[in-house]
């Protein structure tokens, strides 16, 4: 069991304005409510050294530079061959040292931390305007600079600048870097960063041009124009597609073959549009689980002499996609990707392109699903006949090396009680691969993400980044060093520069420095870790706590839930504000935790939520909570609410329909509460196909009548992404099950409408009116949109 406790003090007497301390027995209070919208900006800016951007020198050195408290900075050089560090004064830049020319269409706004100043003169014959793009591309007029003159704008790192003429034609674009820098601005516009696309329709040998018409397939003479037709039989039922494939030697084409998928139209009523009084009808198209998909299989065809060469279908009957087709470089072969519908078979199937012949090369089953959206990964060696692929087919998600000559696989990459998260790169000359991997070490949190690097035979494993926390990395241009930034919720980032062959630490260059900020008696979340329903496996939350939290009393307990099984969602990374501190000021407890059927874990830790969606881990979050309570007294397990939204609002009314013992009450906002509703990608890889009646026995609707406690449920009209109709059905069911429950339909507001400054504020009162007991007495403010 692991567990972290940091103890709480007062906020200083400089933040008395916003935080008024109560007696706690004055939970729900204006006082609350106002110390609470005030948090996120009382703790901002109050952490430092915790960012390091280097700046590469052509030598091989690097510089950075760390805020720190009262607007100072300090600079530092380092050598990565020594490990020195020495105090570095930045020189004046020369002409566009601190800019980055961009061509102007396109360009906007990243970042934005570190100070810069640019220096704009024109050159041209003319006024030049200048404009600040922001991150949406929007433009910012910053004034102008007459012919032959010059202006000194301040900025920010990674902040773009638009130079026009005084009619408003582009010149010029710039991205400010750290430090000074000069743009000089000639009326030359900077070529476009690269080429248009290769026509993916022209053959490699420049002779034929393939395309789609009147739903079939032809071809051009680029000689002579001539048009001829490889198919004839197109329907609107059945018809000829892309994305269209030539052979390296341009003698064969792939093209689609094509039936279209049903049509489902989902309808939305805005009543209250901005510009009529009438209501407006929204409609879109919106496949649901079970739907007739589209379904396209390729299609082989020799050019000259015009001929289809069958591909037997044996091999991808029914097909949720076919992608990644590729042709091998001596055009012997073309391979795709199979997803076969129910996400129970996955392959490469390699067809011979002047038989037709296809067989699987590489092939993944599973009895319940492959999690092909988070956890796939294909890559070639065309050079050595080897494909690098992603499997759970040993419990876990590791890497294998195949023979694609034999489609036998010729050794694991990976393997072990962890897991790889995603590949950062393929080495194939050194054949090396680096990648993200959990659960390295035993003992860290496993949900920590450590860049790692093996050699394809399995063999001289590295951890590159050890430290206790996950990780981010930035390397060197050269690839030899990198800068490893690793935290944890209760630790600011510490960044150290290590050797990127095999991790050796060289130095360690900042660790953030949070003293200023627990000056104002911000508290650490608390980490903590507790056995699931089995009993042994260690299932992991984090704690917070109000900044007026009194020892020895009691708190009623949120839980914020989100237990979509295509992620974790626990937060492993520091921040001076999580939005659940919102509802913590207000008097309670507030947790989060990833329980079992969600992912980043092993197979079976996944699979708990095959075909049984309303489990949502809860087994394991009681026996956490539980478990929490025991070390704690301070939880009343009394009053235990819980909130969430999307798949988090399915879960949350899943609480008080299964669990209706220990959850008191739920807020439930735009939930896909019957997975018969909601998208179909989404729902089919989980409770998969075709639907059979595990969709019934999961749903909130048809399990409506077992509700106890107090329920809200929320939702937006025109929510696009969750059809509102599934939270009315709730309603339906409810209302025939004779039971009390408070709805808020929020006009106009689409997916996530609980989040908005109003439904964010109606959450609260509820927790707070059915979990404190108390009336809210906020006198209508609303908290800010978190």
């Amino acid at each position: 069991m692991i567990r972290t406790r940091i103890s709480l003090v007062f906020f200083a007497a400089a933040f008395a304005h916003a935080w008024i301390l109560q007696p706690a027995a004055a939970q729900g209070s204006r006082a609350d409510y106002d110390r609470a919208a005030a948090l996120r900006e009382a703790v901002q800016g109050k952490v430092f050294r915790d960012r390091v951007t280097p700046h590469w020198m052509e030598d091989g050195r690097f510089w950075y530079r760390v805020e720190l408290p009262g607007g100072k900075q300090e600079s530092w050089l380092i050598n990565p061959r020594t490990g020195e560090k020495t105090p570095y004064k930045q020189p004046e830049a020369a002409e566009g040292g601190a800019l980055r020319p961009r061509f102007p269409a396109g360009v906007r706004s990243e970042g934005g931390s570190e100070e810069a100043d640019v220096l704009f003169e024109n050159h041209t014959e003319g006024v030049i305007r200048l404009f600040w793009v922001d991150g949406g591309g929007q433009r910012k007029e910053y004034g102008s600079v007459p012919p032959g003159g010059s202006r000194r704008q301040h900025t920010f790192a990674g902040h773009a600048w638009l130079v026009t003429t005084e009619q408003g034609k582009p010149l010029a674009a710039f991205v400010a870097e750290t430090g000074a820098g000069k743009a000089v601005v000639t009326g030359a516009v900077p070529a476009p960063p690269s080429r248009p696309a290769r026509d993916p329709g022209r053959s490699l040998d420049g002779k034929w041009q393939a395309f789609l018409k009147e739903r079939n397939l032809w071809v051009r003479e680029l000689a002579g124009g001539k048009e001829r037709p490889l198919t004839t039989d197109g329907t609107a039922e059945r018809f000829l597609d892309g994305p269209l494939s030539w052979s390296p030697d341009s003698k064969k084409l792939v093209a689609f073959r094509t039936v279209p998928a049903q049509e489902h139209k989902v309808y939305l009523v805005e009543s209250s549009p901005a510009d009529q009084v009438q209501p407006k009808l929204r409609t879109l198209d919106y496949l649901k689980p079970g739907d007739r998909i589209a379904v396209s299989k390729p299609c082989l065809f020799q050019v000259d002499p015009a001929q289809e060469i069958t591909v037997p279908d044996a091999l991808i009957p029914n097909p949720w996609d076919i992608n990644r087709l590729r042709w091998e470089p001596d055009s012997s072969r073309f391979s795709f990707l199979y997803n076969q519908r129910g996400h129970q078979v996955l392959r490469v199937v390699s067809v011979d392109a002047v038989t037709g012949t296809a067989r699987a090369t590489i092939e993944e089953q599973s009895k319940t699903f492959i999690d092909y959206a988070d956890k796939l990964f294909l890559q070639y060696l065309d050079q050595t006949h080897e494909a690098i692929w992603m499997s759970e087919r040993d419990g876990w998600n590791h890497l294998y090396l195949y023979d694609t000559e034999t489609g036998k696989v010729k050794n694991a990459i990976t393997h072990g009680p962890w897991l790889v998260r995603d590949v950062e790169r393929v080495d194939a000359e050194r054949r090396q691969v680096w990648f993200w991997a959990g659960g390295v070490n035993p003992e860290q949190d496993p949900y920590y993400r450590h860049l790692c690097r093996i050699n394809l035979d399995g063999s001289d494993f590295h951890d590159l980044t050890p430290g206790d926390g996950t990780h981010t990395v930035q390397f060197s241009p050269d690839g030899a060093w990198l800068l490893d930034t690793f935290t944890r919720v209760d630790l600011p980032p510490v960044t150290e520069l290590r050797r990127a062959s095999d991790g050796k630490l060289v130095k360690e260059l900042e660790r953030g420095d949070a003293s200023e900020l627990l000056k104002t008696g911000w508290s650490y979340p608390e980490r903590f870790a507790a056995p699931s329903r089995d009993g042994k496996t260690p299932i992991y939350g984090v704690i917070w706590r109000p900044t007026h939290f009194q020892a020895g009393r009691k708190y009623p307990v949120i839980e914020n839930i989100y237990a979509g099984p295509h992620g974790a969602f626990v937060p492993k990374s520091f921040a001076a504000y999580h939005g659940q501190r919102y509802l913590a000021e207000l008097g309670f407890i507030v947790v989060q935790i990833d329980g079992m059927g969600t992912n980043w874990r092993s197979k079976a830790f996944h699979d708990v939520c095959w075909k049984n969606l309303s489990d949502g881990g809860f087994p394991d979050r009681i026996a956490w909570l539980r478990a929490v309570a025991a070390k704690d007294p301070e939880l009343d397990l009394n009053r235990v609410g819980i909130y969430g939204g999307s798949a988090g609002g399915q879960n949350a009314l899943a609480a008080l329909l299964f669990h209706g013992d220990f959850y008191k009450a739920a807020v439930a906002d735009c939930g896909c509460h019957d997975n018969r509703m909601d998208k179909v990608w989404w729902n089919e890889l989980w409770m998969g196909w075709p639907v059979g009646p595990e969709y019934a026995a999961n749903s909130n609707v048809t399990n409506a009548h077992r509700l106890q406690g107090k329920l809200l449920l929320v939702v937006g009209e025109l929510d696009t992404n969750v059809d509102p109709a599934s939270t009315m059905q709730v309603v339906n069911a409810l209302v025939k099950a004779d039971r009390d429950f408070d709805l808020l339909i929020v006009p106009g507001a689409g997916h996530g409408a609980a989040e908005t400054p109003y439904g964010s504020r109606r959450r609260a009162d509820f927790l707070v009116r059915n979990l404190l007991r108390v009336e809210p007495r906020h006198e209508g403010s609303a908290p800010e949109n978190r």
